[in-house]
């Protein structure tokens, strides 16, 4: 039996769920490998925005299992709201079985002040006009889907993985122009309101950045996402890092190979796990 990693905080973010960009596979063997004490769901989990009847594999489903069976066995889950999961924000402050829904999260780690949101609402683009952030949603998703074609013919070849949406991003100045300007305004309201690390995600780029003005400083830290950079956030021995899957991935746990013999009824099951794990524990 392969050892898991024990962490004390795990933080992943835009996995979106239901769209053919996400690589579900990939961070069901991710959470297989870790142990975490809290595991912080930052936004954009369930992509609502794409959801379709017609296309929810069995391994997306098995990924929403595994966050259950997390929950069940005494990990902290924390499900921070997004833009594509919108819809969750109408049940800000309730728990599904022993999960935590809110819409922003402040935590203590060893004297430091920890601020924790998904980012859409510091996103000009988003807030100005919502429609076109849709719009071009669904051209990234177009992308990504030729992307993951194109990826799946290199590995076959023996090469690594590519990512087009990645380079349009890096060569398009206006985009950096606007990831920069995101960063500035997060990591500017952190040190306004002392706090030592902002963690968010939403603009897919991962990276942990230290901001300074006259007023203080603060850790800005991204935790990227799981349809192009596959990355999440670690907190361990006092510190951060971002995990990237396809570097880090030393002694990976590969997924069980049941997804045919999963449906809708074993979801079901998979969430009542929690309620009768309660039951016996009282």
């Amino acid at each position: 039996m392969k050892i898991k990693r024990k962490i004390e905080i795990a933080v992943i973010s835009d996995v979106h769920l239901g769209t053919r960009g996400c690589h579900a596979k990939d961070l069901l063997n991710y959470l297989n490998s870790i142990e975490p004490k809290k595991l912080v769901l930052n936004g954009d989990i369930i992509d609502a925005w794409q959801f379709s009847k017609r296309y929810f594999p069995k391994s997306h489903l098995k990924v929403i299992k595994k966050i259950m069976n997390m929950s069940a066995d005494g990990v902290e889950i924390i499900y921070i709201t997004g833009n594509h999961d919108e819809l969750l924000r109408k049940f800000t402050g309730t728990t599904i079985g022993s999960i935590k829904i809110v819409d922003k999260l402040v935590l203590e780690l060893h004297g430091k002040k920890a601020w924790f949101f998904h980012g859409d609402v510091f996103d000009m683009s988003m807030q100005n006009a919502k429609w076109l952030a849709k719009f071009g949603d669904y051209g990234y998703s177009a992308l990504t889907l030729v992307n993951r074609m194109a990826n799946w013919y290199l590995q076959r070849c023996g090469k690594e993985r590519y990512s087009l949406s990645k380079k349009v991003k890096n060569n398009v100045k206006t985009s950096q122009k606007h990831i920069n300007r995101y960063e500035k305004v997060i990591s500017n309201l952190a040190i306004e309101n002392c706090y030592d690390y902002v963690i968010c995600g939403h603009i897919h780029e991962p990276k942990i950045k230290y901001f300074e003005t006259k007023n203080g400083k603060t850790m800005y830290l991204n935790s990227g996402d799981w349809t192009e950079n596959f990355t999440a956030l670690e907190y361990q021995f006092k510190r951060w890092k971002i995990y990237y899957y396809s570097k880090d991935k030393l002694s990976p746990f590969f997924v069980e190979e049941d997804f045919e013999d999963m449906n809708m009824n074993d979801l079901i099951a998979a969430i009542t796990i929690v309620e009768q794990h309660k039951k016996k524990t009282k």
